[in-house]
């Protein structure tokens, strides 16, 4: 049975804040409000004009995959497994934004009505947390109506998204498990690309990291590194272990000296239990966690992120994959940017050399269809499992050749006459 401190209401009853017109909040990935969204699904043909904006969401429903055109319809911020398909379909729409900008562009643009999310048990004092994320929802508490769905499996977590139970416009209640992400295999080339950006990393560096095998594999590289800090987008398993063994401890931190900070948690079942009531870990709304100015307070920012396809003057096309949309901007630009002003900071783009058929994915021009994430001028170092291309303040003729040596050995020779060809490479021969 439900704990009785506040009165559950029918999922049902968010109905009641949905109107006409209606803007509805949903946040990413792994706080998914189940219930409430499934009980809105439900209500899809007696809707009007109600548009749920949502980034990178794991499940897929009905009104993802057009039931209700003019009715219900889905407003994406990042390609996830949810809505990919959808997308590619016709059934809903995205929108071009860096993270950091989304709450900006929800307040002024969208307007939203609306925000519902998961959340924990009450704590004594009679508060409730977002769990698992702040990210661009948290923006919107005090502003507009929140219906939570309580759910006992959330971790309570501290930051900038909590509210009191009588802020809180009505609460449903549900024990549906938590949507966990296991983290994936790793390859040879994941871990030479994490052994390259390991090593040049600096103790008491601040770190952003995002989610993915190099990621992982780095965060499994780190572990003789001294008093890192973390200030990211993301929180994963990898940085819980560096944080229990005594690697992250942000002492040397800025801002938030001691605490790791981030805007969404997204990992194991273990990571969720070590989530509950941890003193040092801190979620805070995107358009603080991912605000350049921000990054850029702390010293010795190293910022890892991961692309598909890099051009030979830097550029990185990190969202579309041959030429079809594969997942969004994210915090790739905010955070090289942060990293480009950090006192000593440094960011990393990360990629195997090759992609699928033994494709390059260093390559002279920009493949049709692809859009660039990252301009040329934000790229400091692109790694692959042949090394490190330091491109930060270099001729445009020696970034094409760092680039080069880091592609695979048999597209070197090809990539070089290609380069020529185009006028990128200059000079005598």
């Amino acid at each position: 049975m439900p704990p009785s401190k506040i009165g559950y209401l029918p999922a049902s009853a968010v109905l009641d804040f949905i109107h006409p017109g209606a803007r509805i909040l949903v946040p990413a990935e792994a706080a998914e409000p189940a219930t409430l969204l499934d009980a809105i699904d439900a209500a899809g043909p007696t809707l009007q004009d109600v548009q749920i904006h949502w980034m990178d969401p794991f499940t897929t429903r009905p009104f993802q995959q057009g039931a209700y055109p003019g009715r219900l319809t889905h407003v994406n911020y990042f390609l996830g497994a949810g809505s990919r398909d959808s997308y590619h379909a016709g059934h809903s729409e995205l929108v071009c934004a860096d993270f950091s900008q989304i709450p900006a562009i929800l307040r002024g643009q969208v307007k939203p009505t609306l925000a519902i999310s998961h959340c924990s048990l009450p704590d004594a004092e009679g508060y409730v947390s977002l769990g698992t994320n702040a990210d661009y929802v948290a923006s919107f508490i005090g502003t507009i109506p929140f219906f939570l769905e309580v759910n006992p499996h959330v971790p309570y977590t501290y930051g900038a998204h909590r509210l009191h139970v009588s802020q809180v416009a009505g609460f449903c209640y549900s024990e549906a498990p938590l949507l966990t992400v296991t983290p994936p295999p790793l390859s040879a080339v994941d871990e030479s690309i994490a052994e390259y950006v390991a090593a040049d990393i600096p103790d008491r560096s601040c770190l952003q990291i995002g989610v993915g095998r190099v990621p992982n594999a780095l965060l499994g590289h780190l572990a003789d590194h001294q008093d890192l800090g973390l200030h990211s987008e993301a929180i994963s398993d990898g940085a819980m272990q560096l944080i229990e063994e005594g690697v992250i401890t942000g002492v040397y931190k800025r801002c938030h000296p001691g605490k790791h900070v981030a805007t969404f948690a997204v990992g194991s079942p273990a990571l969720m239990s070590w989530l509950n009531y941890n003193p040092t870990v801190e979620l805070l709304p995107v358009e603080e966690t991912n605000n350049p100015a921000v990054i850029a307070q702390e010293r010795r920012v190293c910022a890892i992120n991961a692309t598909s396809e890099v051009n030979l003057w830097g550029e990185c096309c990190s969202e579309t994959i041959e030429g079809r949309y594969f997942s969004a901007a994210g915090g790739q630009p905010d955070f090289c940017l942060g990293a480009l002003w950090s006192p000593e900071g440094r960011s990393y783009i990360v990629t195997p050399s090759t992609g699928r058929g033994g494709k390059s994915r260093i390559v002279v021009r920009t493949s049709p269809g692809n859009v660039v994430t990252t301009s040329k001028n934000l790229v400091d170092n692109v790694v692959t499992e042949w090394g490190i291309a330091r491109l930060r303040g270099r001729t445009v003729t020696e970034r094409a050749q760092a680039l080069i040596a880091i592609a695979h050995p048999d597209q070197r020779e090809q990539l070089e006459r290609e380069a020529w060809e185009a006028g990128i490479l200059r000079g005598s021969s």
